[in-house]
């Protein structure tokens, strides 16, 4: 297996934010700030203009499978790492606590959950459905859950004042995208590979200045190699409780071969783009937000790794 690209560059971008802090900071003379919420603007644009309403309708016919992953996308991740709330007694645990939290509530990511189930000959149909959809679910669900817990800690958090971002920022070139797709959609089809490769870039720049900020204000030092090695543990842990979750409940439900792999791998994955870019508005300028990203750098590469064995052992099937 060939080591993603993608991951070694974020890699390359935080060893950049630990030498060189001094350019991700609010004082900076290059205004990040501003050219990332632009390039999240446009991201969701293009997100808009590949989503396709006839797949969606479609999509919509097989309603168990899709209740099936969108439950375990917003609701048994965060019960999961709920569930270990009384335990947490100090300070820092906590925060490494709402770091996971912040991870089980994101939503579905869209191009590796369909790319795998296409690699496994699953439901390509209701897997484009369900991670597409889950991204639109997390812009309320998201915020939802974090707020229970972050109006409680030091992390300057106004509920009224994120879905404002959001809907500015997010949904509003959503919407923009879905209303030009008749025009446009087939373009942005066509050039997907240039759009994702904008993506990686943007979500790049919101790492490093996440990253450059937290390393700034010494936050790491919270984390030690101990941790560090708990931290990654408990992200397998989490990833494959879910994975027999829904491997369980669909066979349960008398899912089919492809139905079953679609539940699978569409619900146990969680999107690093949104993750990176919910990070930034939810957290705004908090030291913190190097740290909540963590988990979900994590999972990223976590889930990819374990998703490609499987996806290809069983695309051998006959």
């Amino acid at each position: 297996m060939k080591i993603d690209k993608f991951i070694l560059a974020i890699i390359g971008v935080i060893l950049l934010a630990w030498f060189f802090p001094q350019w991700g900071s609010p004082e900076s003379s290059v205004p990040l700030d501003l050219i990332a919420s632009v390039g999240i603007s446009l991201i969701f644009f293009f997100y808009g203009l590949k989503l396709s309403p006839q797949q969606i309708k479609s999509g919509l016919k097989n309603w168990k499978l899709h209740i099936l992953v969108q439950l375990s996308t917003f609701i048994v991740f965060p019960a999961i790492v709920l569930s270990f709330y009384p335990f947490i007694k100090t300070e820092n645990g906590k925060i490494i606590w709402l770091a996971f939290l912040f991870l089980a509530a994101l939503p579905s990511t869209v191009s590796s959950s369909v790319v795998m189930v296409s690699i496994a000959k699953g439901n390509i149909p209701a897997a484009i459905f369900n991670a597409s959809i889950s991204g639109l679910i997390g812009i309320v669900v998201t915020p939802l859950w974090m707020g229970l817990f972050l109006q409680q800690t030091a992390i300057d958090f106004n509920l009224g004042e994120i879905y404002v971002k959001l809907v500015t920022e997010i949904l509003l070139p959503v919407v923009v995208g879905l209303l030009l797709q008749r025009y446009w959609g087939e373009y942005a089809r066509k050039y997907n590979r240039y759009l994702t490769l904008f993506d990686k870039s943007v979500i790049l720049l919101i790492i490093f200045k996440s990253f450059s900020h937290s390393f700034e204000n010494k936050v790491f030092s919270v984390v030690d190699m101990l941790d560090l090695s708990l931290i990654i543990a408990a992200v397998i842990l989490l990833f494959y409780a879910v994975y027999f979750f829904t491997s369980y409940f669909s066979r349960l439900l008398g899912f089919t071969a492809e139905d079953q792999i679609t539940a699978q791998f569409c619900g146990t994955k969680k999107s690093l783009v949104h993750g990176t870019v919910f990070a930034k508005i939810l957290f705004q300028q908090s030291a913190t937000t190097g740290i909540m990203l963590l988990p979900i750098m994590i999972f990223h590469p976590v889930q990819i790794l374990i998703i490609s064995f499987v996806a290809t052992r069983l695309g051998k099937r006959k």
